[in-house]
């Protein structure tokens, strides 16, 4: 084949490329469009969008507004009033400073602005769709700025297929926002979303005010002040009490220079200063300001100016990872719990009580952390005796008796001399076959009876069964969750009194989106005024497990990938909480309660493992026994 002619792209494709790299979605636009308002020293700024942003966002400013005959200027590629050479990017302070967003923006959208400055009688009125010049004329406006973007990604129509539902870009928006806000406490800003406002910041300087208004009242009242100064920085701001702790990083607030960046530096500094106040699996919350002296700094790493590098890192670590742990440290965080434990109707249920994780999940969690188990101190307490408990989502509540008489009774070891048998050979069992979980099956099993109070020991044949109640519990309430899901049943349990919940604006639109989803699993949740939301009714099988921590746990994780389907997300989720609200090992059972749990997993389609994917139960065979014995050879 021939090399084919190699040609120069005309302007518009090189400015459609170009803007790939800065806007990819409308929370991009209104960064950006946010970012410049700020940069002209703009006291008051209102965003305001339509449709998730995809149709509609007007941005309005009181800055210092655009010189008319500066306007077409400003929408050149690289046309920016922030730099003039290379050298001003090692001292650079402003939020934009690339000269891209506005050529960027006006590429893929329609594009009207109104502006005017002081010293100008009248304002301007400037229309640029797709890159190209629709109008200019003279209007009158008050000073500062409005943007009006209309359609976005009208002329890329495969980049716009690529956005989430209006719901999720204006969620994304609604983070966005917010952010912004708590980057800049002296600003107002305010934000409405189809014509209701969701935020109005007064700009009274006041971080504390401003967290409370974003988050809400039980977050503000859990703040301890953190402040902090050397040669080159500036640490300023609030730490979350462990109690408000999250199930993922959206709470770690942090600004540099009143510039919001991702730095895994910074977040392994806040949780390093967290670690020995924080369980596994969360999170902390904070907003943190972090002034470093521009030279330290390099901003020009990513076209969203996302990322930042640090000039001398391990300083930017030590003080900051120092400053969290001095405010924390010498704090009594004894966290205060209600002793009104409310009555299920139905029948009572004693697993309610608060556990701790199953051992794997322990282990899995220090991993992923970083930590092993050789950090465990050998001289930790030995672990409390096993609790008695009966299980959720059994078919009924059975009284529990003693457990049959173990081996103390057998002799050590009692010498049976083996049949003289033909050698037999090794088979596979065909565990989906439902041979050893299947009601023929089911009638000859013969309990041995329970080990470590976690493991069943069942006798089958030739074969030698071990469960675990734990993941096979977790399996049978996760394959009721789901049923119920699929086949729209209800099956809610009442709450008296009703849970409250406080949720920032990201939260309540996860919960808007999933509503449905919500209420077909039987919880029942209504704004309460302001931020606050109550919960009436959880699923019945969870009555007792799902209290607020592990509601706003589901939330974390729900925002966390809004990229995949609802049905997936709610079903990972369901996962989890079946792990929680099943029976734990060291949790003793009676032997009727482990034949109902039993008897529950041979009705479901696969009873093989749990919803993490552990099985719920092993086998050895006769013949495997009495190799280890050294009975055979």
């Amino acid at each position: 084949m021939t090399m084919p002619k190699i040609t120069v792209l005309n302007q518009e494709t090189i400015d459609q490329i170009a803007a790939g790299e800065v806007i990819d979605r409308p929370s991009s636009v209104v960064k950006e469009l946010m970012e410049n308002s700020i940069d002209a020293g703009a006291t008051a700024v209102t965003v305001e969008i339509r449709d998730g942003g995809i149709s509609f966002i007007r941005i309005t400013d009181n800055g210092c507004g655009i010189e008319r005959d500066q306007i077409p200027t400003a929408f050149l590629r690289h046309a920016t009033s922030k730099i003039r050479s290379a050298a001003d990017l090692l001292t650079v302070s402003s939020l934009g400073f690339r000269g891209e967003a506005l050529s960027s923006i006006a590429a893929v959208s329609q594009v009207e602005i109104i502006t005017k400055t002081a010293a100008e009688l009248t304002g301007s009125r400037y229309q640029i769709h797709g890159g190209k010049e629709v109008s200019m004329e003279e209007i009158g406006a008050p000073e500062g700025t409005t943007f009006l973007v209309r359609n976005l990604f009208y002329n890329t129509p495969a980049r716009k297929k690529f956005l989430k539902t209006p719901q999720t870009e204006g969620a994304y928006i609604s983070s966005l926002v917010e952010r912004m806000a708590l980057s800049r406490p002296d600003i107002s800003i305010r934000f409405i979303q189809n014509d209701q406002t969701k935020l109005h910041t007064s700009g009274n300087h006041n971080l504390k005010d401003l967290i409370y208004m974003v988050f809400g009242r039980e977050i503000a009242a859990n703040l301890l002040p953190i402040q902090e100064e050397t040669e080159h920085m500036r640490i300023y701001g609030y730490l979350g009490k462990p109690v408000i702790s999250r199930g993922n990083r959206t709470y770690e607030n942090y600004f540099i220079n009143s510039r919001y960046i991702k730095s895994a530096l910074i977040h392994k500094a806040i949780e390093d200063g967290y670690h020995s106040h924080m369980m596994q699996h969360k999170y902390p919350f904070v907003v943190l300001h972090i002034e470093i002296e521009p030279e330290f700094l390099d901003v020009n790493v990513h076209p969203s100016k996302m990322e930042l590098r640090f000039r001398d890192q391990e300083e930017v670590y030590e003080t900051l990872c120092g400053a969290i742990r001095d405010t924390l440290s010498g704090k009594e965080f004894v966290r205060q719990v209600s002793l009104d434990v409310p009555e299920k109707k139905e029948q009572t249920d004693s697993s309610k009580k608060e556990r701790g994780p199953e051992p794997f999940e322990v282990r899995r969690a220090m991993k992923e952390s970083g930590r092993g188990v050789k950090e465990r101190n050998r001289s930790e307490t030995p672990p409390p005796a096993p609790r008695s408990s009966s299980m959720p989502g059994l078919s009924a509540a059975i009284p529990p008796v003693d457990p049959p008489r173990f081996l103390k009774e057998t002799p050590a070891y009692q010498a049976v001399p083996p049949k003289k048998t033909e050698p037999e050979r090794p088979v596979q069992m065909e565990l989906f076959e439902d041979r050893l979980l299947s009601k023929s099956a089911r009638a000859e099993y013969r309990f041995i009876g329970q080990v470590f109070d976690t493991y069943w020991l069942i006798q089958y044949r030739d074969a030698f069964l071990i469960i675990d109640q734990h993941a096979a519990h977790e399996k049978v309430l996760y394959e009721q969750m789901v049923q119920n899901l699929r086949e729209k049943t209800i099956y809610g349990q009442r709450l008296e009194p009703p849970i409250l919940l406080s949720l920032n604006q990201r939260e309540e639109e996860i919960l808007k989106l999933y509503e449905e989803r919500f209420t077909a699993l039987g919880f029942e949740i209504e704004p309460f005024g302001g931020k606050e939301y109550a919960v009436y009714s959880v699923p019945a099988n969870l009555y007792g497990i799902a209290e607020r921590d592990l509601l706003l746990e589901l939330l974390d994780s729900l925002s966390e990938d809004l990229s995949k389907e609802s049905e997936e997300l709610i079903l990972e989720k369901l996962a989890s909480m079946s792990c929680k609200a099943a029976v734990k090992g060291g949790d003793s059972l009676s032997v009727q309660e482990a034949e109902a749990l039993i008897d529950e997993l041979l009705t479901l389609d696969n009873p093989y493992a749990c919803p993490h994917g552990r099985p719920t139960i092993i086998s050895m065979s006769r013949r495997e026994l009495e190799k280890k014995f050294k009975r055979i050879v």
